[in-house]
């Protein structure tokens, strides 16, 4: 069933406002210690003490909640059922890659500073990756319907 373009326009606007609640709530949502840390003196600070366990499970529901939402203001956006697989196997590869990444930074305490650590967490917890498909989908879109 294709949505006409108003519904879409505002139905995306409305998912990107679901994004932005996740952003606000964060701090009740989730359990992050690092989320203190990483807004103070973290360059002096000790390493937050953490419960690995209960990071990793935060962490994974911050980010299967982001990429939800951001899968649906994809398929919404293009109706292309390529474009949403493509995005899916997408995140769960970046997933795979960015926590075992994070996991293996924590385990060595920061030791190669925390600028990395930091940047890992960030493309975990916020949807920055919607941000790069949905161009990258439109330009692909753009291109294709051209006659050569």
């Amino acid at each position: 069933m294709k949505l006409e373009r108003k519904y879409r326009v505002v139905l995306i606007l409305l998912l990107f406002f679901c994004l932005i609640l996740v952003r606000a709530f964060e701090q009740t949502l989730f359990y992050d210690p690092f989320i203190e840390y990483f807004e103070n003196d973290f360059l002096s600070a000790p390493i937050p003490v953490f419960s690995g366990s209960k990071l990793l499970l935060s962490m994974t529901f911050r980010y299967s909640l982001n990429t939800v939402i951001s899968l649906i203001a994809i398929h919404v956006a293009f109706q292309n059922r390529d474009f949403t697989i493509f995005s899916l196997k997408f995140y769960a590869l970046a997933y795979l890659v960015l926590m075992v990444t994070f996991l293996i930074i924590l385990k060595g305490e920061l030791a190669n500073g925390y600028l990395f650590a930091f940047y890992i967490r960030r493309f975990i917890i916020h949807p920055l990756f919607v941000l790069l498909l949905l161009p990258a989908f439109y330009y692909k879109q753009l291109t294709s319907n051209k006659i050569i």
